[in-house]
């Protein structure tokens, strides 16, 4: 979990990797017309936000109950939305928290090509965020492979279930 440029997805498909597990994406769970508003420069709201969540939570409850080890990347930048993922059983859940500064999310944003989120909208993220306190916490301001490398390490408890990186 993390904002925009914090290598969710690619953290995340390096740590599926190394652990044999399966990747999902939160991003493909987006209803078309919030790709487009966030293509437009505008954020999500809660209105937007909640049918998405849904999705994702139902996703993970799939999952979990499967025994499927699966790494989702997921902002979850709010705790609500951290409790509504995790759902009634949170200890099937691990979230590992990706962040950086400013300077290096902004640096990786202008650098994307072909991604609806607009760079303009990292603003609004860093105020929707409310950093987890119970949960893994990797600097993420590395090269993806030291920043997987440093997920891999920090859960090295033999996690079983899903984890949102």
């Amino acid at each position: 979990m993390g904002v925009s440029g914090s290598g969710k997805t690619t953290v995340g498909r390096k740590v599926a990797r190394r652990l044999g597990w399966e990747f999902v994406d939160a991003d493909d769970f987006h209803s078309a017309e919030a790709v487009q508003k966030m293509s437009s420069g505008s954020p999500l709201d809660e209105s937007d936000r909640e049918p998405w969540l849904a999705r994702l939570a139902a996703e993970i409850r799939t999952r979990a109950a499967s025994g499927t080890g699966t790494v989702f990347a997921c902002s979850a930048l709010r705790e609500h939305y951290r409790r509504t993922l995790a759902g009634r059983n949170p200890g099937e859940v691990v979230f590992v928290f990706l962040h950086a500064g400013r300077e290096v999310l902004e640096r990786r944003l202008a650098a994307r090509r072909g991604h609806f989120f607009r760079p303009e909208l990292l603003a609004s993220q860093l105020a929707a965020l409310e950093e987890p306190k119970d949960t893994v916490r990797v600097d993420a301001s590395g090269s993806p492979a030291d920043v997987a490398e440093g997920v891999v390490r920090a859960l090295g408890r033999g996690r079983k279930r899903a984890e949102i990186a």
